[in-house]
């Protein structure tokens, strides 16, 4: 009887095998169709060319080049950075590293003397042709420390093919000394006429109130308005050669600019600006508004921040709904002149960084990396690794595979013979696994960032079957 028993179990085993492969393709085939279910949004459209910030991107260094994905910039500075005046030599020290790191660009703070002098963070600008050279303001040197180590930190930026954006204040002054204003009728803070330096001096006839106005867009703090109306300021700050604009582009040798507080005057200020005086510009116009950020970003010709994708990724990481990176956001609407990031110097509200600038580094637009993140905060290894595959796969434009509360997948559909990439993040506390439609048929794919261990293969219709690790990210594209 022992023989027929064994072929009794063989049969069992067999056909309970047989049963558990079948199941498995029925699972497999339900999951799938689950995912068919999902509406590709095809979120962009146009011919696919990476984020340009206009300069040219071949590098006598061998350091970084412009690359598949566009440029990376770094915030280099936080609010209430070390006074001394150590603090371009600090930065100074990072470049290097940065460069070798794929970093394509570095925003300083505003470098001129302000109001505040060694304790400033520039804000407050008082005279901009002193970086540090003149003894105004209780101070030589600035907070970040004196013209010669800002020359030399740009000198060091430009050796690894860095290009360096000034911070620009030009929408209100402080540090005058008090005069008396017949606009006004009272005493202002507006007589800028004993400036260290002798350049750009001014008095209350080029802020508001004056013959030009009453007041122009906004102002800011109670600091006196300058008003770009007035031909002197305009011929000041951005048509002279020896102006604020053209001084610091070509003596200085900065290669763009931030504009602060642009809700504070016109965008044909920007507009104006970058017209004659040249280089990568971007405004911070705080405003959660597509509509605002784009109309503002066309009228400047400009890049801006995308608040509308910051508050967005606010919501959905920290909200637990990545549904909602589904809406609209300033990279989608204009992805040339949408400048993106994680926190600044101003705000920092975003919880799960790390999930934000897998967002951000893998989607479209300019990305933005803030100083203490990368330097204190977060892993700079895992960081290094979002700036490679920003660099080197996030090319194309955007399609949203599938989205819901814990899970987001989207694909770049490369450029220029650039795969692209499909990028899954995960907010739940538990290991996701997802069937989504690629780009490419037959062909074995992995995860760029290690945290997946699978190497799939698509099959013929291009579909295939990923994984995403609780709390994470994973990022894929042909194993090459």
């Amino acid at each position: 009887m022992k023989k027929p028993i064994l072929k009794l179990c063989l049969i069992t085993a067999f056909s309970a095998l047989l049963y558990s492969c079948s199941e498995n393709e029925i699972n497999q085939s339900d999951a799938k169709t689950e995912s068919q279910k999902f509406k590709i949004i095809d979120v962009t459209h146009h011919d696919g060319k990476p984020f340009s910030t206009g300069a040219s991107g071949n590098s006598s260094t061998g350091k970084y080049v412009d690359n598949p994905g566009g440029g990376v910039m770094m915030q280099a500075f936080y609010w209430d950075v070390p006074a001394g005046g150590n603090w371009w030599n600090t930065v100074s020290s990072k470049v290097t590293a940065w460069g070798n790191a794929g970093i394509g660009s570095i925003w300083l703070p505003p470098a001129s003397k302000a109001q505040n002098g060694a304790f400033s963070m520039g804000y407050d600008p008082t005279d901009y042709f002193d970086f540090g050279d003149y003894n105004q303001n209780g101070t030589t040197e600035t907070r970040f420390g004196s013209k010669t180590e800002l020359v030399n930190l740009i000198t060091a930026a430009h050796a690894e093919n860095i290009k360096v954006y000034a911070d620009i204040v030009i929408n209100h002054n402080s540090g005058g000394q008090s005069e008396a204003n017949p606009f006004t009728g009272t005493n202002t803070w507006t007589n800028f006429n004993g400036i260290a330096s002798g350049k750009f001096k001014r008095t209350y006839a080029n802020f508001y109130k004056n013959s030009y106005g009453n007041n122009d867009e906004g102002s800011f703090g109670g600091f006196p308005d300058l008003c770009h109306a007035d031909p002197y300021v305009k011929d000041w700050l951005w048509i002279r050669a020896d102006g604020v604009g053209k001084y610091y582009k070509n003596t200085m040798k900065f290669d763009g600019w931030r504009f602060d507080y642009v809700k504070g005057f016109g965008a044909w200020v920007v507009n104006a600006w970058n017209a004659n005086v040249g280089g990568f510009s971007v405004g911070e116009l705080w405003d959660s508004n597509v509509n605002v950020l784009n109309d503002w970003a066309n009228a400047a010709n400009s890049s801006v921040f995308d608040f509308a994708c910051y508050y967005k990724m606010n919501d959905a990481f920290d909200g637990n709904n990545l549904a909602l990176l589904n809406d609209d956001m300033m990279w989608k609407r204009n992805p040339y002149k949408a400048v993106t990031f994680v926190t600044n110097h101003d705000t920092d509200e975003i919880w799960s960084k790390m999930l934000a600038y897998s967002y951000i580094l893998t989607h479209e637009g300019y990305p933005t990396i803030f100083y203490r993140d990368y330097e204190e905060w977060l892993d700079k290894n895992k960081l290094n690794n979002l700036i490679w595959i920003h660099n080197n796969k996030a090319t194309g434009t955007t399609s949203i595979l599938y989205s819901d509360n814990d899970e987001y997948v989207a694909r770049r559909n490369g450029y220029n013979g650039n795969p692209g990439l499909v990028v899954y993040i995960n907010n739940s506390d538990v290991w996701q696994e997802r069937w989504i439609q690629t780009n490419w048929a037959n062909t074995q794919i992995k995860d760029f960032t290690g945290n997946s261990t699978w190497y799939p293969t698509t099959q013929a219709d291009k579909w295939v079957k990923i994984q995403c690790p609780p709390k994470g990210y994973s990022i894929w594209s042909i194993n090459q």
